[in-house]
């Protein structure tokens, strides 16, 4: 399958702070590329996988899932971790729901011994939960409707257009809904450091998603930034700059700096 110019992952070896980089549904790798190669520049060893059935066709995506996407981010995660002493994950969107798993399956309450796990979170407009209440009807509805209206491209900045697909394969949406259930159970289970980053006017993810994130993790260090100039795809829009520097910050902080665990 072919795959769309500039949606190919990204890898850059370089210290031994890792970063993986976790894009969002119906997306693809080009909607953080500037990120990685900030974080990259900065010195670190940064990974952005492409997601299975992204950035090629909608109907390859159709035949994907949530355990196929988590296989991905995982495999990439291990080989960081295989390498880096430290391992900070980071996600747009599903991406931070995609995060916020791997922080709960290689984290101290999930992975307890002395194998080293996810260090810390930065999750930018993570979605966790949907408030449309017509997706109730979807474990039916998609047997009937195979495709869905599109919710990418919510970009402020002029002249930016994120290369999402024109249409939701609907398997796949309920799939991810599947997926954000668990999630949501198991949130008490991320203790890592957490930074959220959340646009001011999203019109994809409700202000809900991350405000649940932070009442339900037992983090002894999370924080929320609110991004004043951007919409959900903030890591393309006007606030970019503002997520990187916030970034390598969080990745300079003592106790990522010492590890975690």
């Amino acid at each position: 399958m072919t795959v769309r110019p500039g949606a190919e992952p990204f890898a850059r070896d370089g210290d031994d702070v890792g970063v993986l980089l976790c894009h969002g549904f119906t997306g693809h790798p080009g909607s953080l590329r500037d990120w990685a190669e900030g974080l990259a520049a900065a010195g670190h060893t940064v990974r952005l996988p492409r997601l299975p059935g992204h950035g090629t066709t909608v109907q390859e995506m159709a035949r994907t899932g949530w355990p196929d996407w988590y296989a991905e981010v995982e495999g990439a995660f291990r080989e960081l971790r295989a390498r880096c002493r430290i391992v900070v994950v980071a996600g747009l969107s599903m991406g931070g729901a995609l995060a916020l798993r791997l922080a709960q399956r290689y984290g101290p309450a999930m992975n307890p011994g002395p194998l080293p796990g996810v260090d810390g979170l930065i999750l930018v407009n993570p979605s966790v939960l949907v408030e449309d209440r017509r997706l109730v009807a979807l474990p039916v509805l998609r047997w009937v409707l195979p495709w869905l209206p599109p919710v990418g491209n919510d970009v402020k900045r002029p002249g930016v257009r994120e290369d999402a697909y024109d249409r939701i394969p609907s398997h796949a949406l309920h799939s991810m809904l599947r997926g954000y259930r668990t999630v949501v159970a198991d949130l008490p289970a991320v203790s890592q450091p957490l930074l959220v980053l959340r646009s001011n006017e999203d019109h994809v993810v409700p202000a809900s998603s991350s405000a649940l994130i932070l009442d339900r993790v037992t983090s002894s260090r999370a924080a929320e930034v609110i991004l004043r100039d951007s919409y959900h795809v903030a890591t393309m829009d006007n606030d970019a700059g503002e997520i990187l520097r916030r970034s390598l910050h969080f990745l300079d902080e003592p106790a990522m700096v010492g590890g975690t665990r």
